[in-house]
């Protein structure tokens, strides 16, 4: 929801008082919402949809978002000016329901400092989660605990540019506040004591590179982050453990109407980690949580064809395993998913893309609706 309303090139013009809107490209006619979203005043309803199996399979939400245009970011080196784009701030709130009586409600703010040549993201609100966790007893026996999660979670981060490259830096900090609740009949033995009511603070640090063209549906760049993060009584935790994340996804012009993109992602986690912050198998076609364990690595394959100006097919597929050590790699299953799906080009001036997609993982057929791209963090 964030991603769809960032604004990934320089938009010029005025709109005149009582100019009417029109949900048409000037260029070819198609439904086009990008004069829209440009010269829409005050708030701006964003309806989305949400189809995580895990969640019940369907929901939806409003975001209710305002838009704020700032001006680029001026470096000067060696007597000459150079100008890095900025993202606009975009300040707003929103509100989801699923079809397993999961709701949440969210207010956010991301945007530039400008001053200090950074980026910054700040993100709170209330979760009432239903979900699936699922564990294997030691009679090779899969077991599944059905939890109610109620949680107030605050987000911060700023990060620095390095210099006009495409390289930043900074802090983060998360904050949970959880309250859990068993839905199920059997008590989990993996389940503390302290989890019922628990605190997650957990400053960390961020390094990224971003050199893509475009923030929503790339067709040429790169994105690397790397982040650690740590969990202590320092920081009035109940818990003590480090979170390691890294990725890397690129897009690869094949043609000009073929793009490839590629994506690795690992988590690790060390230490006294509540058992809803382990990492766990993200794959279209997986359920959110389905598989766990201290360790997530997963590679991903996307192709892209642009068959004719506005639509585009997208194929897919991935694998990856969930383990506790290294040393469990090997004998850790393969947990694979594929699938396709279509694209519009629902905003040009942005270059912005919407649609369908449907995955086949290991047990279930899903589907997602995806605004951008499938790997927007």
């Amino acid at each position: 929801m964030f991603a769809l309303l960032t604004f990934s090139e320089p938009v010029t013009g005025q709109f005149k008082k009582n100019q009417e809107i029109v949900l048409r490209d000037t260029l070819d006619q198609a439904l086009d919402v990008s004069d829209f979203i440009i010269h829409a005043h005050g708030f701006l309803p964003v309806p989305f949809f949400i189809t995580e199996p895990a969640l019940g399979g369907f929901g939806g939400g409003l975001g209710l978002v305002f838009l704020k245009r700032r001006p680029n970011i001026i470096y000067r080196r060696h007597g000459k000016e150079i100008e890095r784009p900025t993202q606009p701030d975009v300040t707003g709130g929103g509100a989801l329901y699923t079809l397993n009586n999961t709701w949440a409600g969210l207010i956010f703010q991301s945007g530039t400092w400008i001053k200090a040549k950074s980026k910054y993201r700040i993100v709170s609100g209330y979760a009432d989660i239903n979900l699936s966790f699922y564990r294997t007893t030691e009679s090779d026996e899969e077991h599944k605990f059905e939890f109610n999660l109620r949680t107030i979670p605050i987000f911060f981060s700023l990060q620095k540019h390095i210099g006009p490259s495409a390289w930043s830096a900074g802090l983060s900090y998360l904050f949970l506040n959880t309250n859990v609740q068993l839905r199920s009949q059997e008590l989990p033995t993996f389940l503390q004591d302290k989890e019922w009511n628990s605190t997650v603070s957990m400053p960390g640090v961020i390094v990224e590179m971003d050199n893509r063209d475009n923030i929503f549906t790339p067709d040429r760049g790169k994105r690397f982050r790397v982040s650690t993060s740590w969990s202590n009584d320092l920081f009035g935790s109940d818990y003590d453990y480090v979170n390691a994340d890294a990725f890397f996804h690129a897009w690869v012009p094949c043609s000009p109407k073929l793009i490839a993109g590629f994506r690795y992602e690992v988590q690790q986690v060390f230490g006294d980690t509540p058992f809803y912050m382990l990492p766990y198998m993200n794959l279209r076609g997986v359920p959110t949580a389905r598989y766990q364990g201290n360790i997530f690595s997963v590679t991903e394959g996307e192709v892209r064809w642009d068959f004719v100006p506005r639509w585009s097919t997208v194929f897919f597929g991935g694998t990856g395993k969930v383990y506790s050590e290294w040393s469990e790699f090997t004998e850790s299953d393969w947990i694979s998913s594929a699938g396709a799906g279509f694209r519009y080009l629902i905003a040009r001036k942005f270059k912005l893309r919407m649609g369908l997609d449907v995955a086949k993982g290991p047990e279930q057929w899903t589907y997602y609706f995806v605004v951008g791209n499938a790997w927007l963090r």
